[in-house]
């Protein structure tokens, strides 16, 4: 299937039987079934494989996106369950690094290259875990289920802000 150009490109970053580690799927496929985006903008569950899809996006013929928008579950001390906040690419914790969402080293390098020498803006959006399992254990807690709503208002907020300034 052919890929088309977006202007901005959402990705949940994480895996979904991993608990509170699928909120950026969820929140993608609740923008994709709730919400109408607009026609320049894709969203994509991206899983655990982020850098796959960006080399796809930066790679693709048909152009680059002008901004990725990463969603993610982090564990950040000082904040509580459930809690969104953005966070530079610079600040993306170092146990993510060889963990489970944005998944090693060279995708951190990749996504502070994207912003410094493409011109691609590169915003991540992360939710405070209040639960990761140890083992295979689908679903969200229920402060991470609260969130899904509130991020895809904050996505769309974001896009919507955006546009006004093109």
């Amino acid at each position: 299937m052919a890929q088309r150009w977006y202007s901005t490109v959402i990705f949940g970053c994480g895996n979904p039987i991993m608990g509170d580690d699928g909120f950026g799927p969820e929140v993608i496929k609740r923008l994709l079934s709730n919400y109408s985006l607009p026609h320049e903008v894709g969203a994509v569950d991206a899983g655990t494989g982020i850098r796959e899809y960006l080399f796809d996006y930066l790679l693709s013929e048909v152009g680059r996106p002008e901004r990725i928008i990463l969603l993610d579950a982090v564990d950040m001390p000082g904040k509580k369950p459930g809690e969104i906040f953005s966070i530079p690419v610079a600040a993306i914790p170092s146990q993510k690094i060889h963990d489970f969402s944005l998944h090693q080293f060279p995708t951190v390098n990749l996504l502070a290259e994207l912003e410094e020498h493409t011109g691609i803006k590169v915003e991540v959006l992360v939710a405070q875990i209040e639960y990761i399992p140890e083992q295979i254990e689908p679903g969200l807690s229920v402060s991470m289920k609260n969130a899904v709503p509130v991020a895809c208002d904050m996505v769309l907020q974001a896009i919507r802000s955006a546009e006004s300034v093109c």
